[in-house]
């Protein structure tokens, strides 16, 4: 897809198939026992799935005041229907695809989920048994978690492209917010271009700062600025320079030198002397690429699994009776 105080809020994290499960008091004389709440294509759902799945949760419901239980309730009811109408598609969509989940699949997924919350197996079933699960609802439930992760993991996986580029462009961003308040001392090498120059002429500054830059290092910057020009830019602030110039400054560390940033007048390669707290609490890239990475991951694949499912949901004929 732990102490004894967190092991129940773990182990609803580990089975999320199930979240947004809801519970609903037992039914009065005057209700229905059994009837159907929606209808996917061909399939049926039943009002008694419903509430065999909201059973877990019912301590949860009976803490909402009485005053606000019905349309809390109401409201609630309808989450888990979508929910099971969700696992309906995800359950067709795997049935072409021709994806199982096997016991084996399983109880692998169970042991996985026993590892990371520390326990004892016979301790993890108790405190299945707290959260309102038997044995066999656990594993229903972790089985179609594992069966939507496969069937997404195949069908929108493809469709999710992060490269070390757009790693590296929120990590800047992060970078340039935390440094909003930011002072920072820096001098810089200035390869100008002449006003109205048209392409060409462009292109070759560009080449020449280029040339300038791999030649350059902390030790020498101070002879690149007499042998080219430039000079001590002083402490500057946000604000202080225009658009490009700044943006390349806020996301330099201490000791960088960067790459060369084209101005009004020419380009700029600068060196940053030091800096004045901010960023200065962001951790280097190299340290947070993976985590950023992961986070990316998911929020990619969280958005091209709602897309996938209303995609579901338009190729079928859903009739909702609840």
């Amino acid at each position: 897809m732990s102490p004894a105080s967190s092991r129940a809020a773990a182990l609803s994290a580990s089975i999320a198939v199930a979240v947004l499960a809801v519970a609903r008091p037992e039914p009065t004389r005057a209700e229905v026992v059994e009837r159907v709440v929606a209808v996917v294509d061909d399939h049926a759902i039943f009002l008694s799935e419903l509430r065999r799945r909201a059973v877990p949760f019912m301590p949860r419901l009976m803490e909402v005041p009485e005053l606000q239980r019905l349309a809390a309730l109401r409201q609630l009811y309808d989450e888990i229907l979508e929910r099971l109408i969700d696992e309906e598609l995800v359950e067709r969509a795997a049935q072409t695809q021709q994806i199982r989940i096997s016991s084996a699949d399983v109880e692998r997924a169970v042991l996985n989920v026993v590892r990371q919350n520390g326990l004892e197996l016979s301790e993890f079933w108790e405190v299945v048994a707290e959260q309102g699960y038997t044995e066999a609802q656990y594993r229903a439930d972790l089985r179609r978690q594992l069966l939507r992760y496969r069937l997404l993991n195949e069908r929108v996986r493809g469709r999710v492209n992060i490269t070390e580029a757009d790693v590296r462009r929120v990590y800047d961003q992060r970078l340039a917010r935390a440094n909003r308040s930011l002072r920072f001392r820096t001098s810089h090498i200035f390869v100008a271009v002449p006003e109205g120059a048209g392409a060409t002429e462009v292109a070759r500054a560009r080449r020449e700062a280029e040339g300038i830059r791999e030649e350059l290092s902390r030790e020498n910057f101070a002879d690149g600025i007499a042998l080219y020009g430039g000079g001590e830019l002083g402490w500057l602030r946000q604000g202080d320079l225009p658009g490009e110039l700044e943006q390349t400054l806020l996301t330099m560390q201490t000791g960088e030198i960067s790459r060369p940033v084209r101005g009004p007048s020419g380009f700029h390669i600068f060196l940053v002397h030091d800096r004045e707290r901010g960023g200065d609490s962001m951790p280097p890239f190299e340290d947070v690429r993976d985590q950023l990475y992961q986070d990316m991951m998911g929020r990619a694949m969280e958005r091209q699994e709602r897309l996938f499912l209303e995609e579901l949901r338009r190729n079928a004929i859903i009739d909702k009776r609840l």
